[in-house]
């Protein structure tokens, strides 16, 4: 994954995240609106004033004096501990699933 900043000030940012797709862009965007702090938060795939650019540009607003780079990765870091939930709880019902079938 690779990030390209190409806007930001202290409220807000907008910043290329390369090789995603909606599948990513939308969780994290839901993860940046759960975030307190964050006004707002959406991503297009195809900017018309791009001439036809294809990865995803994440665009983040905040107010309260929360930085827009704190807020992506506070973002960040709940999605990965969601991740991590869903493989625990994932790799205990395996496990249920094979000591039920001894």
């Amino acid at each position: 994954m690779e990030l390209r900043v190409i806007d930001k000030t202290d409220e807000e940012l907008r910043i290329e995240i390369a090789g995603e797709d909606h599948t990513f862009m939308n969780v994290l965007k839901g993860q940046l609106l759960n975030t307190d702090g964050v006004a707002a938060a959406t991503y297009d795939m195809n900017p018309e004033q791009s001439g036809g650019q294809t990865e995803p540009i994440l665009s983040i607003k905040t107010e309260d004096g929360l930085d827009p780079l704190d807020a992506l990765e506070q973002a960040a870091m709940a999605v990965s501990d969601d991740l991590e939930t869903l493989y625990d709880r994932i790799e205990v019902a395996f496990d249920d699933v094979a000591a039920a079938e001894a």
